[in-house]
């Protein structure tokens, strides 16, 4: 049973490291808040680059974080949780930080 955990949770990762260098690469569909967020017109304006910069970085650690459980699962040492739990503390804290920052600049 964690053996086939593992393994999704190990696709998981690899879907989200994708969709991370989609986005660093400014590829594809911008999956971000403030684009969903955006008026037509507002899109159009809309300097994209530092979005996809943002969202790239937020799955990069979701992607991480995902691996690391996968670790966990497979290899059971207990302290993987607490490296998990500084990831998402990390991400959670990056999400706010950059959001706040970027509603500065406008």
């Amino acid at each position: 049973m964690d053996l086939a955990v593992s393994i999704v949770v190990l696709l998981l990762s690899i879907v989200f490291a994708a969709i991370s260098v989609f986005q660093f690469k400014e590829k594809g569909v911008l999956l971000n808040n403030a684009y969903f967020y955006a008026s037509k017109q507002e899109r159009e304006k809309m300097d994209k680059k530092p979005h996809y910069r943002q969202s790239g970085i937020v799955f990069a650690f979701i992607s991480a974080i995902f691996f690391c459980i996968a670790a966990e699962c497979i290899l059971k040492t207990g302290w993987l949780w607490w490296v998990i739990s500084a990831l998402v503390a990390a991400v959670l804290v990056y999400a706010v930080v950059s959001s706040v920052k970027e509603q500065i600049k406008r």
